[in-house]
């Protein structure tokens, strides 16, 4: 080639932009750094076409400078505001670009990987026809069926709602990101269901989508994806089809059951407060009769001990004492009329005394 001949005598040949190529980590080198400055980049290019080609070649030397350009100029690329930008150089990792326009060596130097980042991601698991393979097998998963502690099967189909905080790690940590989170969360929720009976997570879908969006973000984590999960959607709960009407047969039957035990123990709370407020009132009455009749007893027992200590120190006075209150008591409560044996015999014998007395009652009244 006619550049072949232009040496310096020291057996150092130069190509035709120049005497190197490009350096990594130098001034004009590396992913986003500033591109070199194309006026400058035109007058070398002239200079050494001129060396190069006999005659000048100028038409030529016009066509190398443009092509010159159009790759310098392929090296420059615009991040959008919702994206961030990775620039590979001779695919290793150089740098994170943040949205705006940038440039880099253009290929086969650099590449450049662009991905949204404020993007929401949605990957669903257990929709109808979607099936997961076995690692290392032919064989194949339901996603939606899992089994539950009680040992009931569940279908469950959910969504994961996610986005990129690290694009690095994103696009070098994992690969077949899609396939990676939709693994994580089936294993995930294959594990919360296994842990929990079906009832609770038929019925308490809220507790169970905040378990599994942070053990789905732990697990991610520890792979360093570069992920961060935003919602876990439980879309659907419920027993399979096949086994459904069977399902909810028991289930109506545990409702009917405790039902019934809802009301026997209703029943007992009405009935053993009244049976126990009966028998704490007959307790307090016999223990009020038994004091009552203790402390008549008692006093009557004293009464007669006082009546006795004075019958001993006077027996005639005692002696009539008593026997003038046992008359008042005996008469106290008949008909009587007294009358005086000196009046003589002026009472008439047949005189109706009993009714004289009755009338003087009702005359009292």
């Amino acid at each position: 080639m006619p550049w072949q001949n232009n040496g310096n005598g020291n057996g150092d040949k130069k190509n035709p932009w120049g005497s190197g190529g490009p350096k990594r980590g130098g001034s004009n080198g590396g992913g986003g750094g500033e591109p070199p400055h194309i006026d400058d980049i035109i007058r070398k290019g002239q200079e050494q076409l001129q060396q190069v080609l006999p005659g000048g070649g100028k038409g030529i030397a016009l066509i190398v400078l443009v092509a010159i350009i159009g790759w310098v100029a392929s090296g420059i690329y615009v991040v959008d505001s919702n994206e961030n930008a990775v620039v590979l150089r001779f695919g290793s990792y150089t740098e994170t670009t943040l949205p705006g326009p940038h440039w880099h060596f253009p290929a086969p130097f650099e590449t450049v990987e662009v991905r949204g980042v404020t993007d929401k991601n949605l990957t669903q698991i257990g929709i109808s026809g979607q099936s997961v393979s076995r690692r290392g097998g032919t064989g194949r998963l339901h996603p939606n069926q899992m089994l539950t502690e009680d040992e009931n099967i569940v279908d469950i189909r959910f969504n994961v709602v996610w986005q990129i905080t690290n694009l690095e790690n994103y696009l070098f940590k994992i690969t077949d990101h899609e396939a990676t989170v939709a693994a994580v969360s089936e294993s995930v929720m294959r594990e919360l269901v296994g842990k929990n009976k079906i009832i609770p997570i038929l019925r308490d879908r809220g507790r169970l989508q905040v378990e599994a969006k942070d053990a789905i973000q732990a697990t991610l984590n520890k792979y360093e994806a570069g992920i961060a999960v935003l919602e876990v959607q439980i879309q659907e709960s419920a027993a399979p089809d096949e086994v459904k009407e069977a399902f909810l047969d028991v289930q109506r039957a545990k409702a009917d059951a405790q039902r019934y035990v809802n009301d026997a123990n209703k029943y007992l709370n009405e009935v053993v407060p009244k049976a126990e407020g009966d028998a704490g009132r007959i307790t307090q009455l016999a223990e009020a009769y038994r004091a009552k009749t203790v402390a008549g007893a008692e006093g009557k027992a004293a009464r007669f001990l006082s009546v006795y200590n004075e019958y001993t120190q006077a027996k005639d006075v005692t002696r009539k004492r008593i026997y003038l209150e046992t008359m008042e008591e005996i008469l106290e409560g008949m008909d009587k009329i007294i009358i005086d044996g000196s009046a003589g015999s002026g009472v008439v014998p047949y005189l109706p005394l009993d009714q004289l007395g009755k009338k003087r009652k009702e005359g009292q009244k």
